[in-house]
Parts: structure tokens; sequence; C-alpha cells
């Protein structure tokens, strides 16, 4: 056999196997769930990388947390939990003074929230904690929730305050509205019997467990059950106008829970 021959023999299979190697690393990728909701399903599409590469989304806080100086002797720490509700409210200007620490992403859902719970939370040493989430779980931000699946999202946030001796504040899901017609898709994600339901669970479970309810859902819903057209332009996201009606409930709040510490 000549050398060529040789060479040719070993060489076609060897050539082959090469061929392989791009089609073995290549998967298909499966696409995203359609919601039935094109808005929804672009939001989702766009937040993959978060979704599969920071799930709860650490590194949002990481450094601010960390240039976060211990709570001074005296000090009242708050921490305000929530999604972009939360993250949208400029906590300076409706509470100028206070020692009050906003912790809200936009988009996040109650199993996202638990997944940073420790750092965006527990290590801050808050004397009370101000959840206010839901909202985009009741939406399926992350999938499809249940309520039943949202309570126990809740009931592990308090209980893990709990044990570190952190006093909680839980905010009733806002109500929404479709007025405009960018609203209209953020209103039919959320049923309003499902944010009601929600809410007359958190109330029980507050009272209960000797948390405080804060009621924001009855300060901003109109006549026709829906959020008051004059507080959110877009259907959900309140503006300065619904801030400033939920400033003062939220600042009722915290007191009312440092005057039960205080009284222990």
């Amino acid at each position: 056999m000549s050398l060529l021959t040789i060479i040719r023999t070993i060489a076609q299979p060897l050539f082959a196997i090469l061929l392989l190697f791009p089609a073995l690393g290549q998967h298909p990728v499966a696409s995203i769930p359609s919601t039935g909701f094109a808005g929804l399903d672009e939001y989702r599409a766009s937040r993959v990388s978060i979704y599969t590469d920071d799930f709860g989304q650490l590194g949002r806080y990481r450094e601010a947390n960390a240039a976060l100086a211990p709570p001074a002797a005296g000090e009242s720490r708050v921490v305000f939990l929530g999604d972009s509700i939360t993250d949208y409210w400029k906590l300076p200007d409706y509470f100028p003074g206070k020692p009050y620490i906003n912790r809200g992403i936009d988009g996040q859902t109650t199993p996202e929230m638990l997944v940073r719970f420790r750092r965006d939370v527990i290590e801050l040493h808050p004397k009370v904690l101000v959840v206010l989430a839901g909202t985009n779980d009741i939406a399926g931000v992350t999938g499809r929730t249940s309520n039943e699946d949202i309570e126990a999202n809740y009931a592990s946030m308090a209980e893990l305050a709990r044990a570190h001796g952190i006093r909680v504040v839980f905010a009733s899901i806002l109500p929404v509205h479709n007025y405009t017609h960018d609203a209209e898709e953020s209103f039919a994600l959320r049923p309003r019997d499902r944010i009601l339901a929600l809410n007359e669970w958190l109330k029980g479970y507050c009272a209960k467990n000797r948390f405080v309810y804060l009621d924001y859902f009855n300060a901003l819903v109109d006549e026709r059950g829906m959020l008051k057209r004059a507080v959110a332009d877009d259907g959900l996201h309140p503006n300065d106008a619904g801030y400033k009606i939920m400033a003062p409930l939220a600042e009722k709040a915290i007191q009312k829970v440092l005057a039960e510490n205080r009284a222990l």
C-alpha cells in the first residue's frame, strides 16, 4: 500500500469526525413559551440573560450594599423591597432625612426577591422591612404562578425576617386600570379577583402573625374598582400623585411597627 493511500485511509474518517464537531456544539435553543400577550412576550425575551445568568439580580445592589455602613446607634433603618413600583420610588424625595433604603428591582417577582433576600435585606440589618410584591407574579412575568405559590413566598420572607429580628410590613398589591391604550395589556394580565384574593390573604396573614398590613389598595382604587386614573399614567406604576398618597401610609405603618417594637 502506497504512502498516499495510507494517508487517504486515515484522513477520510478523521475529516468526517472534524465535521461533526460544530454540530455537536449546536443544540436547539428552546424558545420562551408565548403568554398570548405580545408586550409580555417581548419583555420576557429581553430578560433571558437575567433569568439564566443572575435570576435574582444579585448584581444590581452588590456595590451599594458593600458601600453601605452598618446602622448607626439608634438608627431605625428601613428596607423597601419590591419590584418596579418600589424601584421607581425616589424615597429621599418622599421621606427626607429618613434612613430608608430602596431595594426594588424592575420586573421582579417574589421568587426572585427570595433569591436576594439575604443580600438585600438581612445583611443590611434593618429594623423594619416593607414588602410590596406580587403584581408581576400575577402577570406571569417569570411564568405562571398560583396564588398559593405567591402566598408561600410571602410567608418565607416573613419567616426569614422574623428569624433575624426584622419587623415586617406587608403592603397590599395595588389596583390597576385600563383608562389608556398603553395600560390595556398590564390590566388584562392582572385580574382584579386575584389581586383582591391575595390582598385578603395578606391582611389575614398579618393579623394572625402580628405583622402590619399596609393598605395601599383602598387608598388608590376608584369607584369602578380600578387604579385612579390621576395617580398612574400607564395603569400600573404610580406617578408623583400616587406616591404622595402612598408615602404617608407607609410612614404610618413604619412608625406603628417601631412603636410596637419599643413596647416589647
